[in-house]
Order: structure tokens, then sequence, then C-alpha cells
């Protein structure tokens, strides 16, 4: 009992230590589990026992005889339906085909570049080596957002190497369970017909149940024939249930089925989608928490000492210096990408939890039916994954900055609030040159902003799933711009420091509007004019104007008219680069104002002969 709850209470401490931090949580994971095993086997118990033992003997142990294997493959089943759920279709289409090369070129690279390497380096067999190469395939993302998450880098950038990530978790896992498959067959025999019949029966199966799970349980869940307080729960049972009978039907199947499963249910429109993405965010926390540190502490010292050697060092500089960059750059050859973004995008590359988990789960099987060289397997592949974690987690800002691919100013704008004002402001922006990216908890609202070809998605703001997003690794300027005077103030107060490093705005509330001594230093546009004000507007006059400005005298006179005439709101000024600047309730003066400049405004074209009687 002490030994369970100390697994479950360290691996929170170690999430927590990753949060406070801002590392990515597989490293104080695997430390402490290394900690906790082998090292207190060797250096701290008084008895040469591990604190805490995952497998003593085949009857002794939290897991004993094969229970660990069945425990690891359905927490890493439930990790990769959590992944599939965040595949949209429409998100990867927009990626671009460097993405496609990167999760096929450059994994064909790493595949067979590695396979090579740990043969001549570490004269494994070549069973081995293609098993080993296929584990290290995968950056997966709960590795990559945390690294990245500080970073401010332009969106494709960062995009690229989110998406390699999570495209390339179910790919690497795929292709490590064919490897494994082709070595089982006869123990690592020669890959014989009964081998190839068995690929086939993984994909076939492993697609089919997947699909058809999916459909059911969408089916299910929209019928309401489950209540709401069960279908969190119920979709778990449904997960579990998919991974044991398409395992039953073909072998090692189940991961390829729920990540299927995930996929085809994360494209549908399933109003409860969000519920149970909710849900197994929450259970994948504490499950990676789990398997690292009983991964880690299931490893024996002698293990890590086959590795204590430069062979280990020579086989992971080949992979991080030779083989990732070549695969990168063979994938983004004749791209639009600078070659100071190929070469940030080479150097980020650490290893996940798909990578770990797989490689315990494959090795300890090899190894017990005594496989030559599996022993190999687990302890190279953890120290892969702890080098680049602990590399790239140390060095991706440093390097960000080396290469020149560092945002020294982030223009990207975060509107929260998608409503009609929202988007059609957003749409000028995006139109002007600006990234902008519309968060509002209403679906419907960001629906329509997307139909506008806008970043849009669907937040609460009292979520940390803002904080975890690195789409938003470029904004530097945030406007709350919602109904509600409270979330405005609350988004600025909370998000001021993280988005706002340039200016955090918010639309001024009636009181303060109806008292201009109340004007707020972070007012929005005008102090006479709040969300509502803005909605009117919109609705009689929903388009957005240019007036070209003559002098700074001009643009007070422009200015005031606006505040007269309650058809039009001042947003933006333009100056002589054609760069926008928000204008603020209290109209702090822009330097440099001349004939090349304009004020961009919401509402009514102007009369021109009113403007020239007035000026």
């Amino acid at each position: 009992m002490l030994e369970l709850a100390g697994i479950i209470i360290l691996g929170i401490l170690a999430q927590w230590v990753a949060w406070k931090f801002k590392i990515p949580a597989i490293l104080p994971l695997i430390l402490v589990g290394l900690l906790v095993g082998p090292i207190a086997a060797e250096f701290l118990s008084a008895d040469g026992k591990k604190w805490i033992e995952p497998i003593w003997n085949e009857s002794e142990g939290l897991f004993p005889g094969e229970s660990l294997f069945y425990f690891v493959s359905l927490a890493i089943g439930i990790i990769l339906f959590e992944g599939g759920l965040t595949l949209k279709r429409g998100e990867i289409k927009n990626v671009g085909p460097v993405i496609t090369k990167l999760i096929t070129i450059g994994s064909l690279v790493t595949f067979f570049g590695a396979a090579v390497a740990a043969y001549y380096i570490f004269n494994l067999s070549w069973e081995m080596s293609f098993l080993f190469a296929a584990l290290i395939i995968v950056t997966g993302p709960t590795v990559i957002t945390p690294i990245l998450r500080n970073i401010p880098l332009k969106k494709d950038v960062s995009a690229v190497l989110k998406w390699e990530g999570i495209l390339i978790d179910p790919i690497g896992a795929l292709v490590a369970v064919l490897v494994y498959e082709f070595i089982s067959v006869d123990a690592g025999g020669e890959f014989t017909k009964t081998a190839l019949i068995e690929f086939g029966k993984i994909v076939l199966f492993g697609f089919t149940f997947g699909f058809t799970f999916a459909h059911t349980l969408n089916f299910i869940l929209n019928k309401k024939w489950v209540p709401h307080y069960l279908m969190n729960v119920f979709s778990l049972a449904v997960v579990l249930g998919l991974f044991v009978l398409s395992d039953a039907f073909a072998h090692e199947s189940g991961l390829l089925a729920v990540v299927v499963m995930g996929m085809v249910l994360g494209n549908s429109k399933s109003p409860y989608l969000k519920d149970i993405l909710y849900f197994k965010e929450s259970l994948s926390v504490l499950l990676i928490s789990i398997l690292f540190i009983l991964l880690a502490a299931n490893i024996n010292f002698e293990e890590l000492m086959l590795i204590y050697n430069w062979k280990t060092a020579a086989l992971f500089a080949c992979i991080v210096f030779i083989i990732r960059p070549l695969g990168v750059f063979l994938s983004t050859f004749n791209s639009s990408l600078q070659l100071n973004e190929k070469l940030f995008i080479s150097w980020v590359g650490p290893r996940g939890i798909v990578a770990a988990g797989i490689a315990s789960l494959f090795g300890l099987k090899l190894a017990s039916k005594g496989v030559e060289g599996a022993e190999y397997i687990t302890p190279l592949v953890f120290v892969i994954v702890l080098g680049t974690v602990l590399l790239n987690a140390t060095t991706a800002r440093m390097f960000a900055r080396l290469v020149g691919v560092f945002l020294t100013k982030s223009n990207g704008i975060l509107i929260v609030g998608a409503s009609k004002i929202s988007r059609l402001i957003g749409h000028y922006l995006v139109s002007n040159g600006r990234h902008v990216v519309l968060i509002d908890s209403n679906q419907n609202n960001i629906d329509k902003a997307k139909e506008l070809g806008l970043d849009a998605f669907n937040a609460n703001i009292y979520s940390d799933s803002l904080s975890n997003n690195i789409e938003l690794n470029d904004v530097g300027y945030l406007m709350a711009m919602t109904g509600s005077s409270d979330i405005n103030k609350y988004a600025i107060s909370r998000f001021r420091k993280q988005f706002g490093e340039n200016g955090s705005f918010r639309l001024v509330t009636t009181d303060e509007m109806n008292n201009p001594k109340d004007n707020p230093k972070e007012g929005l546009f005008s102090h006479t004019d709040d969300y509502i004000r803005l909605s009117e507007v919109t609705r009689k006059f929903p388009s957005i104007q240019e007036i070209d400005i003559e002098d700074k005298t001009h643009f007070a006179n422009l200015i005031e008219i606006t505040n007269k005439d309650k058809d039009m709101i001042p947003l933006f000024f333009m100056d002589a680069e054609g760069e926008l600047h928000i204008i603020t309730s209290d109209h702090t003066e822009f330097e440099n104002i001349n004939e090349d400049c304009k004020l961009i405004y919401l509402g009514k074209p102007f009369d021109v002969e009113e403007v020239a009687s007035d000026d």
C-alpha cells in the first residue's frame, strides 16, 4: 500500500516541479523513478532492495508476473487515445507538405539511420537495431509543448514541431509494433510469411475496430443512452474494451485501434467531445506520472552499467547531431522554411512517453524470452529520452536566439471573445499581416470565425488550456472584447504578463463610459464606447474604414469626430511603414504622424466635405 501511494504522490510532486520550473514532466519523473529504483538499491538501501520494485520475481512485487506488461499496454493505449482526440483534419491540412515529409521521409531516415548506428556502434543484431530505431522515431507533444511554450517563435515553426510530435506518435508506435512482430514470430527468427500475415492482421483489425468503436460510442452518447455522470467512465471502459478485443484478434493491434478511434471521434461533431477530452487529459497526467516512475524504477543497475560507456555517448551524438538534422533537411528541401528555421527544427527533437513506454514493454517481453540483445533496448531508449529532453529543455531558448528564430517582439494578437465585432476586427488585422487568435467559450462563434479563415478555438479563460497552447507563442498583445466586464478584467489581470507584454487592453464598462473620470489606462478604442455600443455600430455598419491623415491636428480632429458621432468608433492607427497600432481609450498620442498615416475606424464612411469644414 505504501508503494502504491508513494508512486502517485511522487508522480504528482514531479508534475508540480515540472510546472514550477517550466520543464517537461518526463524529466523529473524519470529521475524520481531511477532514484527510488536502481539508485536506491545500489547506494541508498541497507538491504540492497529498491524502494519501489515493480517486479521482484514471478510471484511478488507490485506487478508480479506479466501484470506490469498489461498495465503498461493499457496505460499507453489510453494516452494514445487522448492524443488521437486532439488530431483535427482541418488543422492537419493547413500545416503543409513539410509535416507530411517529416513524418514519412524523416521517419525513414531515423529508422534506417539509427538502426545502422546501433548495429555498428553497439554490435546489436539487425533485429534489435531496427526495434531500437523504431522506438526513437517518435517526438511526443507531451515533451515538445513545455519546451516551446516559453519560446516566442514564428507560427509556422512552432506548428511544424507541434504537429510532427502529435502525428508521429501513432506512426512510431505502429512501426515499433510491426518490428516487434517480425522479431517475436519465431523469437527473433527469420522474417517469415507468418510475420507478414501478422502485419496485415494488425492493420486490418486496428483500423476496423477503431473506426467501428468510434462511431458506436458517438451514436450511444448522442442517443443519451448513458447518463452524463457516467459518460466519461463509460468512454474509458469502451477504450479499454476496444484495446483488449483488438489485441485478442491480432496481437499488439490495440495500440493502433485506440489511435484510430481517437482520431475518428475527435473529428466528429459530438457535443460531448470536450467533456471526454478534459477527462482523458486528467487521466493521462496521472497515468504518465505512474508509468514513468514505474518504468524507470524497473530498470536494474546492471542494465544501466551495460550502457555506461563511450558507445552510448557516440550513439546519442549520432542520433541528435547527424540523423535528426539529416531527416529534417531532406524533409524540408525546397520548402518555404529558412535555413535558421530548419536548424532550429533539427535541434528540437525530444523523445517522449510512447518511446519510453513501448521500449519498456517490448524490451522486457523480449528479454524474458531470452532474445539476444533485448536487455539493451530499455536502457538505451531511456538514455535517448532523458538526454534529448534534458538537452532541449536547457538549450532550446538559447539556440533559438543563436540561429535567429527567437522573436524579439511578439506582434501576434489574442482576442478574448469571438463575437461579430471581434471577427470583423480579427479579419482586418489578418488582412494586414498580423497573426490573430480568437478564443471564446461559444462554439458557434468559433465556427463562424473559422469560416472566415481565422485562427480560433474554444477555450475557457479560467482553465490552464491557454497557458499550454504553443499556437500563442508569438502573441504579445491582448484584447479582451467579451460582453462581460468581469471576464474582460479577469483576462487582463491573469494573462497580462504572458500574452500582453506589448499591450493589454479591454473594453470599457458601461459605468466607466458614463463617467470619463474612471477611464482605465487599459481601455480599448474609446472611453465613450462599451461592448453594447460596439455591437450596435457593427450591426448598422459592419465594415472597417480607412482615412488618410495629414498631420497631428488632423488626427486629433478625426478622433474628436468619432467620439461625437455615435456611428463611428476609432480602432487603429497605421503608421507610414504600414504597421497597425491599437488606439486606447485615452487616445495616447502616436509619434511621427504625417500624410502617409491612416486612421482605421469602425462604422459609416466619412463625409469628406464635413471633415474638411471641421478642419
